[in-house]
């Protein structure tokens, strides 16, 4: 954020940041003030309408720290509004408009098959229906040359078309419009012209790259979710003012980076990965903090859990991925079973593995844990709202993880009686006690996120055992030390406020906005490169500067690079400012470094080819992590120590503690750590002590057999 948003408020003395996250389960909010106070607060998600339990907890927040509403400086806000629309499949009806002979690109794809040997796969129906896919009788040629204009007054007659079969939203995708993109912004603004009720996306203002698929994708997925995630934005705005609330709304893009709401809701396929973008952040500048070079971020909440990989203080950034199809995944192995986007987003692998994942058994007696969740209604079985289905929240309940009465802080009611009772059918078909089924849900859970946790390390070529991991999120903290200990890494850090890390990388990211411009050659003159980065690096200037941004606009250049004749690139950022032969030089070097630590091979220079130059435009955030790691009460505990039994492969007697009495000397397992909002488990076998910046450190003891 700005220094000016820090400002101090001249009626109240202290002006405040507010963080709000939105999850399946829950909805986690922290406020952060120019003289360093925090309020944490969680809240249920109130789905459908999300906006209402943003506001609910902010009012909370507002009481618990005596905020004045005009004392509130900025709203910093990480949605899954995006996400959920199209996982619900309750987008607007939308449209696309093509060149003649390309209206079924979206079936056609890319001949890639997730389940090679599933017999019973079928691609997901595009959200563009083929009934709702129009031609236009223009053509592009590949060199940019127009064979045949866009005939303006075609445009106006399918504008009438699209009126007359009720469309809501429509996308433009023409082929070989990335490198001629005055054509299909013609076309868009003409039916904007005609159509201005109409949600309209032009391919070239989000991908202008090569590739009519992708781009038709890309487009086509902005223009479904707009409506859906405009009329979000507008209500929260709304409800903000009621309340008195002026501050400006800035929302976290999948690439980690703010953007202001208006820029956003002209481009809502940004936000897509917008709440596990946001905790990656946070760890990032965590790990800065704690000077580690190579973290695991892992992220489980109540209704996914997520794994990303941080090197060398920096997190993996994708330019194309898939939403929608089981896994969100950003590399080639196994896509096809989503939607496209060809859009900037850190890698994340994101798996259907939550605290309320529905626990079930199959007919031939094996157990399955999610993808299908509760959510927050009607939430898992113990939360006594009307849900019946076990869930991995009642699993950990059964195992004496979670404490018996109550979570977030006592505003949600446990019943272990409902846990039990809900497990119990499980149990009865497997033929084994509920402990027994409990901690079965508890192990497939496991496998499931060490799954997502290989494909972010091994499957990129990186050793998991040489990480450090950062277990946050609800229930992130319950399984961090388990899967460490599949994966043979021998640190877990858990940070302070962990139930709300995600919103603390809101606090702590920097403004960002990415630009793209193709430049599809080999290794060319330096001097035309360089002219054409300073053209793209002025357009991301100015646009951040109409974005709010009134000073510290810093940038960076990347080329997206392969060797010929590959179908996918990598990101190759470029060290120094001055385009020249030494600075080509280098960039192949660091491409033939990346290339063989991603695939294992690599090629000669002669063969590397440049596909894209990016410019991303950063304001840096003045806030560093270390003022929101502040335990409430000034690290006071609020609660002596107590046992209660906890089922590791069997019973045992186990500490339960808050965070504030552990030291640094470390405490043997077993022992649960329970905070506001989260819960922490030491198996036996591991220890946990607190560092200096009151984060949680659990490492295993060399005698692993301990905990069999």
């Amino acid at each position: 954020m700005s220094d000016d948003e820090m400002a101090t408020d001249t009626r109240a003395g202290v002006t405040w940041l507010v963080a709000a996250d939105i999850g399946g389960t829950f909805t986690d909010l922290i406020a952060l003030s120019s003289r360093g106070e925090v309020v944490p607060m969680k809240v249920l998600s109130t789905p459908p309408d999300f906006e209402s339990g943003v506001l609910d907890g902010l009012g909370l927040t507002m009481t618990a720290g005596s905020i004045a509403p005009d004392a509130v400086s900025g709203i910093l806000h990480a949605t899954t509004v995006a996400t959920n629309t199209i996982l619900e499949g309750r987008g607007s009806r939308t449209a696309l408009i093509t060149t003649s002979g390309f209206r079924d690109v979206l079936e056609l794809g890319r001949l890639r098959r997730p389940l090679l040997y599933d017999l019973s796969w079928r691609k997901p129906v595009p959200l563009a229906r083929r009934r709702h896919r129009y031609e236009v009788r223009q053509r592009i040629a590949a060199d940019g040359s127009i064979l045949r204009e866009v005939a303006v007054d075609e445009v106006g007659e399918l504008a009438d078309q699209l009126r007359r079969d009720g469309v809501e939203a429509v996308a433009v995708c023409l082929i070989n419009s990335h490198v001629r993109p005055d054509q299909e912004r013609l076309v868009t603004e003409l039916l904007r012209s005609h159509l201005p009720d109409v949600y309209a996306t032009a391919s070239v203002d989000l991908s202008p790259e090569a590739g009519e698929f992708e781009r038709s994708s890309t487009a086509v997925v902005n223009s479904y979710v707009g409506p859906v995630v405009r009329d979000y934005v507008r209500a929260l705005v709304s409800g903000l003012r009621s309340r008195g609330v002026g501050a400006r709304l800035a929302i976290m893009q999948s690439s980690g980076g703010l953007l202001d709401a208006q820029t956003v809701v002209e481009r809502p396929a940004q936000i897509i990965e917008s709440g596990p973008a946001a905790g990656v952040i946070a760890v990032q500048k965590l790990a800065r903090l704690l000077e580690l070079q190579n973290v695991v971020a892992f992220d489980m909440g109540g209704t996914t859990a997520k794994a990303s990989l941080i090197e060398n203080g920096q997190p993996f950034v994708a330019t194309d991925y898939e939403v929608g199809g089981g896994m969100n995944i950003t590399r080639s192995m196994g896509k096809g079973a989503g939607y496209a986007l060809r859009v900037p987003s850190i890698d994340i692998a994101e798996v259907g593995a939550g605290g309320g994942s529905i626990i079930g058994v199959d007919a031939a007696g094996v157990m399955h844990v999610g993808p299908e969740s509760a959510g927050s209604r009607p939430g898992p079985a113990c939360y006594g709202q009307g849900g019946t289905q076990p869930t991995l929240t009642d699993a950990n309940v059964v195992l004496g993880y979670i404490n018996p009465g109550s979570i977030a802080g006592g505003r949600v009611e446990i019943s272990p009686a409902l846990a039990r009772q809900s497990v119990e059918p499980a149990a009865e078909t497997i033929g084994v006690t509920v402990e027994e089924a409990a901690q079965g849900a508890y192990a497939v859970a496991v496998s499931n996120m060490v799954k997502a946790v290989k494909a972010v390390t091994s499957e990129r070529g990186r050793d998991p055992r040489a990480a450090t991991m950062v277990a946050f999120g609800g229930a992130g903290p319950l399984y961090g030390a388990a899967i460490a200990r599949e994966l043979g890494i021998e640190k877990v850090v858990v940070p302070v406020h962990t139930g709300l890390f995600s919103s603390i990388g809101l606090l702590v990211a920097d403004t960002e906005l990415e630009m793209t411009r193709p430049f599809h050659s080999e290794m060319s003159d330096p001097a035309v490169l360089g002219k054409e980065f300073d053209e793209l690096s002025d357009g991301v200037v100015e646009a951040l500067r109409l974005a709010g941004a009134k000073s510290g606009i810093e940038t960076e250049r990347i080329l997206d690079m392969r060797y010929r004749g590959q179908r996918f690139e990598l990101r190759v950022p470029l060290v120094d400012r001055e385009v020249d032969d030494a600075l080509l030089k280098n960039a192949r070097a660091d491409f033939h470094a990346e290339h063989l630590r991603t695939y294992g091979r690599e090629g000669t220079d002669d063969l590397v080819e440049i596909v894209n130059l990016r410019v991303k435009g950063f304001v840096p955030n003045p806030i560093s992590i270390d003022e929101a790691l502040r335990l409430p009460s000034e690290g006071a505990a609020t609660s002596a120590r107590n046992t209660r039994p906890c089922y590791f492969n069997s019973l045992m007697p186990t500490p339960v503690v808050e965070r504030a009495h552990l030291s640094g000397v470390p405490e043997p397992g077993p022992l649960i750590i329970e905070d506001m909002d989260s819960t922490t488990v030491v198996p036996p076998g591991a220890s946990a002590r607190l560092d200096s910046h009151n984060n949680v450190i659990i490492t295993w003891t060399k005698d692993e057999d301990a905990s069999r």
